[in-house]
């Protein structure tokens, strides 16, 4: 330990052998006139790699700096405001090109033997781990925050209670506003209500549970009042403990491909009217009687809940089922009075060939199937398979009661119309036995809510 005589000896307010221990640095240096060290603890000389506080005696202080800049201010701004607190730079070590993170802080005193001599006292401490998790943590904040803006996505962050507490610069951007600006807010500050109350639901529905949603397709209502088609990525986020804190959603806009796959979609419709067309000149009765049961249909699975995506196959399916009755002989087919058992047979193979007719093809959902089971029973005595209860997809059993509440209400060639009550009749008293009772709820329902008159037969007349 070194000592001189020019500046009066002062009790530190921590024992040396303490802060040795505690890696703290203590030490007393005189700046005017000799500039060298006075007291000094054995810590400074262990984290510089020095044998001892002996060895630090011949030092400038200001050559301990790595940086010669960081010398001088830290200088200046001591000389200015006679202390400096937490004061951080980088120390030079003895024997390595390796610098010490440290943190000074330190005070002037004026020594009691005369005004020419000053003195500095104060602790330094060695941040070298601090700083280096500190950068490592500056690095990885600012490549997660490179990595979010850069993204051609908006990504967002919300708490518990579904606020927007971060996004992304493409978020940001789809508004108009800077990030700042939309923290705090919520989805029904941008959306409209309906949509917005979707979206909410689904932000608690993932808090609730844990579970992510994946790729959810949605149509966005933006800024210019025109609408986009989105995927949505949506997870949990959760906290060190394990417990959920908030969401984060991924949206991609796929506005571009929705309107490729939108111009393939119209490519295939456009194909199946040109099948409706023949079907309607070879055989009015069955065009009209397809297209008023995809109308019957598309009602009934949209009070079911059903997705646009599924009723749009539900009612291409409908516009189909029937396709098959190209094949068979129109005296047979428009044959009046009753039907031989092989006339009958011969009808009933429309189903099978309509299968065959679209088997070949990929369809994304089972159309081919649905519409070879719209005949079939849940007791198992329909046709062409005999199949029953879960073996009926449920496409198949919306077409079976739809085709049956039809077709029993419009002339055919064979018979008068029976009317709809016997139509209702029909599907009440067979509910759970050959028809889906859930269905038939649904149905008659309609039916009640249109004062049992045939909802279907103006829709059917429209182009």
């Amino acid at each position: 330990m070194i000592t001189k005589n020019h500046c009066k000896k002062e009790e530190s307010y921590l024992n040396f052998s303490t802060a040795d221990k505690l890696g703290i640095c203590l030490f007393k240096y005189q700046l005017y006139p000799t500039g060298r060290f006075l007291t000094v603890n054995s810590a400074l000389a262990k984290i510089l790699g020095y044998a001892s506080p002996n060895d630090i005696q011949k030092l400038k202080f200001r050559n301990l700096f790595s940086d010669h800049k960081d010398s001088e201010e830290f200088f200046r701004d001591l000389k200015k405001n006679k202390k400096i607190k937490f004061y951080e730079t980088r120390f030079k070590k003895r024997k390595s090109n390796d610098d010490v993170w440290v943190a000074i802080t330190a005070h002037m005193k004026q020594a009691a033997s005369g005004k020419k001599h000053v003195c500095m006292e104060g602790m330094l401490e060695d941040i070298t781990k601090h700083k280096e998790l500190e950068e490592k943590f500056y690095f990885e904040k600012h490549l997660f925050r490179n990595l979010l803006d850069n993204l051609p996505d908006a990504i967002y962050f919300k708490d518990r209670k579904n606020r927007i507490i971060k996004v992304n610069r493409f978020y940001a951007q789809g508004f108009k506003m800077k990030p700042a600006e939309i923290i705090g807010k919520t989805d029904f500050d941008f959306f409209p209500k309906d949509q917005a109350q979707k979206m909410f639901n689904d932000d608690t529905h993932i808090l609730k549970t844990g579970k992510p949603i994946i790729g959810k397709i949605e149509r966005t209502l933006l800024p210019n009042g025109t609408y986009n088609c989105v995927t949505t990525t949506k997870i949990p986020v959760y906290d060190k403990k394990g417990k959920t804190i908030g969401t984060m959603g991924i949206t991609r806009d796929i506005t571009a491909y929705d309107h490729v796959e939108q111009g393939r979609l119209n490519m295939v419709i456009s194909s199946l009217k040109v099948l409706d067309k023949v079907l309607e000149i070879r055989d009015p009765y069955t065009f009209g009687h397809t297209r008023r049961v995809s109308i019957i249909a598309e009602k009934i699975a949209k009070r079911m809940g059903w997705s646009e995506d599924r009723i749009l196959e539900l009612k291409m399916s409908a516009e189909l089922h029937d396709i098959g009755k190209i094949l068979i002989p129109l005296e047979i087919l428009n044959k009046p009075g009753k039907l031989s058992e092989l006339e009958f047979k011969l009808i009933q193979e429309h189903v099978k060939k309509c299968y065959e007719m679209l088997k070949p093809h990929d369809f994304p959902f089972p159309l081919p199937e649905a519409i070879y089971q719209h005949h079939e029973r849940l007791n198992g005595k329909g046709y062409p398979r005999g199949l029953s209860s879960s073996k009926i997809i449920p496409e198949a059993r919306i077409l079976a009661i739809s085709d049956v509440l039809e077709a029993m209400t419009d002339h055919r060639p064979y018979r008068a119309a029976l009317g709809i009550d016997e139509a209702a009749k029909e599907l009440k008293d067979n509910s759970g036995i050959k028809y889906d009772k859930d269905i038939v709820a649904t149905a008659l329902k309609i039916l009640k809510e249109n004062d049992h008159k045939p909802f279907w037969t103006d829709q059917a007349i429209k182009p």
